[in-house]
């Protein structure tokens, strides 16, 4: 399908804390696109907002494929036409804070198809779906991966946990993908103490899917998140161009002011859920300081094992000495 000017759908997905919202909102800056956050998110808010994406969400990670279409494709394809439900959003959600944000994407939805614009969805929970988005909606996916040593320095840092019992409720997911993973799973499940443990599994799990997603899916790209912090402008030069979309002098400025610790305008924000609170969208970062923070925040023991665990997937992306030196350290 296409996005409301003729142009495909924009997702961007990854890991929670790989990146994603900065990633979203560093491409909505060329004015060509609508920015939509997190509708598969299994908590409210930004998720279970039906005047967004008119579909019940149980999972997180929700893996969506054509066996279980049926009730997420049309959704989908009112969303990316920047079609907003009103009707639906009031039958559930009512809080003032709804409201306000319904009248924010009522009115975005609005003016970007009036305008003509596509979609830019930045949901980390669309990992799984992500292979379905550009095979069956004809979206341009970009992945984002980044380390798993700083997904769980920032975990640790913003008090996230993560539920296996996500992956393990999804009998499709299990039986198309993580079956030989189960009994590691299932024993890592039942271990809420083992933070590093947890994400490192999560993370070999899902990348290990997402790898074989670009193999084998035309309009699936992955990017390193590290490439994005330490070259900034070429590396978004790389991604406006394979998206067809416009970069100009003042977009550039606008991604050197949000990638070196400037002044720049609040994007978005973010609410308190058990999950914690990020910032990451609309707070101005050093990305090249940032890409190799976690180093700093975990010993050494840690950043082994959690390499360990993460395997030979973390090994596709980051060979020779990066999974224990970042770049940034380096050079």
């Amino acid at each position: 399908m296409s996005g409301s000017n003729g142009g495909p759908p924009v997702v961007v997905t990854g890991l929670p804390r790989s990146g994603t919202s900065w990633v979203g909102k560093m491409l909505e800056a060329g004015g060509d696109l609508v920015y939509i956050n997190e509708p598969l998110n299994p908590e409210h808010p930004p998720g279970h907002s039906p005047g967004v994406l008119r579909a019940r969400v149980d999972h997180g990670y929700q893996y969506i494929t054509e066996q279980n279409e049926r009730e997420y494709l049309r959704p989908f394809q009112e969303m990316f036409r920047l079609r907003y439900h009103v009707v639906a959003e009031l039958r559930q959600n009512r809080s003032p804070y709804d409201l306000a944000r319904m009248v924010k994407y009522a009115s975005s939805f609005l003016v970007g198809r009036l305008r003509r614009r596509r979609p830019v969805l930045d949901d980390p929970f669309a990992l799984l779906a992500a292979e379905w988005l550009a095979r069956r909606l004809d979206c341009q996916v970009i992945i984002l991966v980044r380390h798993p040593a700083a997904i769980l320095s920032s975990w640790r840092r913003l008090g996230w946990t993560t539920d296996l019992s996500e992956l393990l409720g999804q009998p499709l997911l299990m039986r198309d993908w993580l079956e030989p993973a189960r009994r590691e799973l299932e024993a890592m499940a039942v271990a809420p103490d083992d933070l590093a443990g947890r994400v490192s599994l999560l993370w070999r799990a899902l990348y290990s899917i997402a790898t074989e997603f670009q193999r084998r899916t035309p309009g699936i790209q992955v990017v390193r998140y590290e490439d994005l912090a330490l070259r900034p402008l070429p590396e978004f030069r790389r991604l406006y161009e394979w998206l067809g979309l416009r970069l100009g002098d003042e977009v550039e400025r606008a991604i050197v002011r949000a990638t070196s610790g400037g002044r720049v305008g609040k994007g978005h924000s973010w609410s308190l859920t058990r999950r914690g609170l990020s910032k990451t969208a609309f707070r101005p970062l050093d990305s090249t300081a940032r890409a190799g923070s976690w180093r700093r925040s975990l010993s050494a023991e840690e950043i082994a094992r959690v390499t360990s665990l993460a395997g030979e997937v973390a090994r596709r992306w980051y060979p020779a000495g990066e999974l224990e030196q970042p770049a940034a350290e380096r050079h």
